[in-house]
């Protein structure tokens, strides 16, 4: 059997199985003090149960480097085993890909364009709002392009996917949403929009705003978040700005560990996936 097809299956059960087995971890987050601080926590949360797989899959990778090109044959027991996981990732590619299909709607505003983000504006809300008001909205979406929210919001999606049916993933996409609408108002007042002007700007536009696109930043939300964003808006703004810890550390980290999982794999793969086979 090929190097790479073997590679393929080990992949989808070892790390299908890591997957399933972090995605219950916890999705609570307490109310931010300041939000643009939350909505960094609440994404690291969203990707922490894949850093297991990822360390699994390192490891396999340091194991195909000494493999030779035609490997052992993957036991019919972990063949079958590793057929539900490609599944629910074929099904997860599936939804991300409906995702990005254009819809029959018109958004009255919103950040849309994975490389490219752009801002959309429908001649509706520019009807219904004053002068304050569209820059408001222009700055809030501003904000959302400033950091390719688009593309984050569609590779959260597919991270929740790719945990499913677990539902707490889908509670910590939905926390990481709503951190992220109030970390772009709170960027938005920062650049000095009045929270007030912002608040009626949101309540304008979600009686305008149908459905939006998974792929695309909008001004929206249910009934109790909105609630609390207005309440938010029209409290005095926190003068201290946030504190910017740099990612560059983390990322260093996060790349040395995958890189000794790397390592142990291309010293001790073999034996393990033996023991593996042997086993099934």
């Amino acid at each position: 059997m090929d190097r790479e097809l073997v590679l393929a299956i080990l992949s989808s059960l070892l790390c299908g199985g890591a997957l399933m087995a972090c995605a219950p971890w916890a999705t609570d987050l307490p109310d931010p003090v300041n939000a643009i601080s939350a909505e960094r926590q609440a994404w690291r949360r969203l990707w922490l149960p894949f850093v297991p797989a990822l360390l699994v899959l390192g490891a396999l990778a340091g194991w195909a480097i000494n493999e030779p090109a035609a490997a052992e044959r993957v036991p019919n027991g972990l063949l079958w085993a590793a057929v539900p996981f490609g599944l629910l990732f074929f099904r997860a590619g599936l939804q991300v890909i409906r995702g990005l299909c254009p819809k029959r709607y018109e958004l009255s505003a919103a950040t849309v364009g994975l490389f490219r983000p752009r801002i959309v504006i429908s001649p509706r809300i520019m009807e219904s709002l004053d002068a304050t008001g569209l820059r408001a909205v222009v700055e809030h979406e501003k904000a959302h392009a400033r950091h390719f929210d688009p593309l984050r919001l569609w590779l959260a999606q597919l991270a929740t996917e790719m945990l499913w049916p677990w539902p707490a993933p889908v509670a910590r996409l939905v926390c990481w949403k709503r951190m992220l609408e109030l970390a772009r108002d709170e960027e938005a007042r920062r650049h000095g929009v009045p929270g007030p002007d912002l608040a009626a700007a949101i309540l304008t536009s979600l009686r305008l705003n149908s459905t939006p696109q998974r792929a695309s930043a909008t001004l929206g939300g249910d009934q109790a978040f909105v609630q609390q964003r207005i309440a938010r808006l029209l409290r005095p703004l926190d003068a201290a700005a946030p504190v910017k810890h740099s990612s560059w550390l983390r990322l260093g980290a996060f790349a040395l560990i995958v890189g000794l999982a790397i390592v142990a794999g291309n010293t001790f793969g073999e034996q393990v996936v033996r023991a593996l086979f042997a086993f099934a």
